[in-house]
């Protein structure tokens, strides 16, 4: 028996830390509940942690067993990059919706390439290459009635919702953005290779307010009647981190093999306009998320973290060790920009009641296969960009 497609009955695949930022999600949907069937890791152990914390009804090692389950409506994709398009196929292959957390794919290398790829492949051949298999995809999610659900929380933030809402109702012309997404490193022992992160900080933290600022643009083409669409990237980056002694690096988690720690990357839309991101694994004191929105009438600045709702002062760290005050900070002594709602606020409550209604209320969802497309794209463009010295152009959209 096949499940109806308004059922809403989840496999995941993957149990670690975005498994819990999508766990954290579906606890707080209401009006359409999702139900919580599998989930699956190659560590049974983390499988079995996710499904005691979020009540999924079994936890196991086969990623076979969510595809085969005629009870399943939606896979949810929270694994390492490099298999999400054979991940992606697999699904809809299986008459599944998708959830696919970010990146939507990337280059992780061929088995001819030198390695580290990140110093050995061209920019150009990881363009092209990822340019195909985006292609691929698009065919494969244009060629049936599931739907693709990119799991990019910045669009669901709750500032940039409110920014949407406004920019569409002034009908407000967008002239630049800027948006950055800085941390002191990852605590991820491969953030450093190519071939299992598909790049460096900007793949891992500028697609963030790099697909924020994408969603805002054609929320403002929309509410005008115009057609706009991404016509060029320019992009500097760099392993700035390689210039530290070991001591000057102690409080710098960052360790580039062959990827970036920082990126600068500037693209140009249709009609002339601007966006400019920042990534970089170089920013000490917490992580720092904003987009900074300027139009024709209005000037929004959307601050993800940190925020002013909460700041406290701490002189020892007493009866705090379970309690979540910052991401990235090291210690909770003196002032501190408190997280408040951090679920609510970075958008993953929002992303999960749009995902599930969607299913459940046969409708599209605000975060889709396009926007995850153009992220990638203009990824990839910059990487070129930044290895050539010179502007890419994008083709334009037919």
């Amino acid at each position: 028996m096949v499940a109806p497609q308004n059922n809403v009955c989840v496999g995941m695949v993957g149990a670690g830390y975005a498994a819990y930022l999508h766990g954290n999600g579906y606890e707080k949907v209401s009006g359409a509940p999702a139900r919580l069937k599998i989930v699956t890791d190659v560590d049974a152990r983390k499988a079995e942690a996710v499904r005691r914390r979020y009540g999924f009804e079994k936890a196991g090692t086969d990623y076979g067993e969510i595809l085969d389950d005629p009870e399943i409506t939606v896979v949810d994709i929270v694994t390492p990059p490099f298999l999400h398009a054979e991940m992606i196929r697999g699904a809809f292959q299986a008459g599944k919706h998708v959830i696919c957390e970010k990146p939507l794919t990337g280059y992780y290398g061929e088995p001819d390439d030198q390695r580290p790829i990140g110093n050995k492949v061209s920019r150009e051949k990881m363009y092209e290459a990822v340019t195909r298999s985006l292609e691929e995809l698009e065919k494969i999610v244009k060629g049936t009635d599931r739907k693709f659900f990119y799991a990019e929380n910045y669009i669901y933030a709750t500032p940039l919702v409110k920014a949407a809402e406004i920019v569409a109702k002034k009908k407000s012309k967008i002239l630049f953005m800027k948006g950055e997404e800085s941390v002191k490193g990852s605590s991820s022992p491969v953030a450093g290779e190519w071939e299992k992160t598909g790049g460096g900080s900007l793949i891992r933290l500028g697609t963030h307010p790099l697909s924020g600022m994408l969603h805002l643009k054609q929320v403002e083409a929309r509410a005008r009647g115009e057609r706009v669409f991404i016509k060029s990237v320019l992009a500097d980056t760099g392993a700035v981190t390689e210039r530290l002694t070991e001591w000057e690096h102690r409080h710098i988690s960052a360790r580039p093999r062959d990827v970036e720690d920082f990126a600068n990357v500037t693209v140009t839309f249709s009609d002339g306009t601007k966006a400019t991101v920042i990534a970089t694994d170089l920013t000490l004191g917490g992580v720092k998320n904003y987009v900074e929105v300027y139009t024709n009438d209005s000037a929004l600045m959307c601050n993800l973290t940190p925020t002013d709702m909460l700041n406290a002062y701490f002189l020892d760290e007493a009866g705090l060790e379970d309690v979540v005050i910052s991401e990235m900070l090291p210690q909770k002594l003196g002032w501190n920009k408190v997280f408040v709602s951090d679920e609510v606020v970075r958008g993953y409550m929002g992303e999960f009641q749009d995902f599930v209604e969607s299913i459940a209320r046969d409708k599209a969802p605000v975060s889709g296969f396009q926007l995850a497309r153009d992220t990638v794209r203009v990824i990839y463009a910059a990487y070129r960009s930044a290895e050539e010295g010179r502007r890419v152009e994008l083709p334009s959209p037919l």
